[in-house]
């Protein structure tokens, strides 16, 4: 990657656009990320959530506009950001261990080093123990968790998240909030992260960027100015209504016109 612009972000989206054809998914995205900054993105379903935080990943690419971190260009994937996706995407033919361990492996780097950091992920993680399971003996927010081991033991710059909880029960869900708190509060990764549950942004970040309907472009970054670290009982608080609130009033017409829009295409 060569070296562009200034330094001052961790992460920087800059005049973003891409198309699908005739279709605009992403119309002039910008904003940029704190080193240890937490941000969500929240938006109508079809607003282009995932297509930009591939484009981030460096498994897609834009049309046009750049993708900064640490004042270099992404032009591909790289080890500077770790990826959680939706489903797990464990291998069932590997263990706990051999899952967390696969993102070195292919990066060739296996050192002393990254084997200790990748014990110390599985522990931070909770899977302390559990080295040896495979993933057809462990539990969603097991798999959920052995995922997040791997995305963390490559020590990346960047967690990029894509509605890693959404495959989870209601309760497992809410444990895996706090669990991924905790795991941030320790480590401080810059971390962007796709939800469409607006309580669960809210309560995660410390901004939230509100994307509108297709095509995708920012209505409005806002602050979340709650105290941390978070317990589960400030979602009970009127200052955490009050913002799910505000953000749910941006998007609510927008959902509402995606979901009208999705019942025409079933007949």
């Amino acid at each position: 990657m060569m070296p562009i612009g200034d330094k001052s972000q961790k992460l920087s989206v800059r005049s973003l656009n891409k198309t699908f054809g005739d279709l605009v998914v992403l119309d002039s995205i910008e904003f940029s990320v704190a080193d240890g900054e937490f941000i969500s993105l929240v938006g109508p379903s079809g607003c282009g959530k995932t297509t930009l935080l591939r484009i981030i990943a460096g498994l897609d690419s834009a049309d046009s506009g750049d993708v900064i971190i640490d004042g270099n260009a992404v032009s591909r994937p790289g080890t500077d950001r770790g990826f959680v996706f939706q489903a797990d995407c464990l291998m069932p033919w590997r263990t706990v261990w051999r899952n967390a361990y696969f993102g070195i492996e292919i990066s060739r780097t296996d050192t002393q080093e990254a084997r200790a950091r990748t014990r110390d992920m599985i522990k931070l993680v909770g899977l302390d123990g559990f080295e040896g399971y495979y993933p057809w003996q462990l539990s969603g927010g097991m798999r959920q968790r052995a995922n997040l081991a791997r995305a963390l033991a490559i020590n990346p710059k960047a967690l990029l998240m894509d509605e890693p909880f959404s495959a989870l029960d209601a309760q497992t869900r809410e444990i895996m909030q706090t669990e991924l708190l905790r795991i941030w509060e320790k480590g401080r990764k810059t971390v962007l992260f796709i939800t469409h549950q607006i309580d669960e942004a809210v309560f995660l970040s410390d901004r939230v960027v509100v994307l509108g309907r297709r095509p995708g472009r920012i209505r409005q970054i806002v602050p979340i100015d709650l105290p941390r670290p978070r317990a589960f009982a400030i979602k009970r608080t009127t200052d955490f209504t009050a913002y799910v609130d505000r953000i749910w009033g941006m998007i609510e017409r927008d959902v509402r016109d995606s979901l009208s829009e999705e019942n025409v295409r079933g007949g």
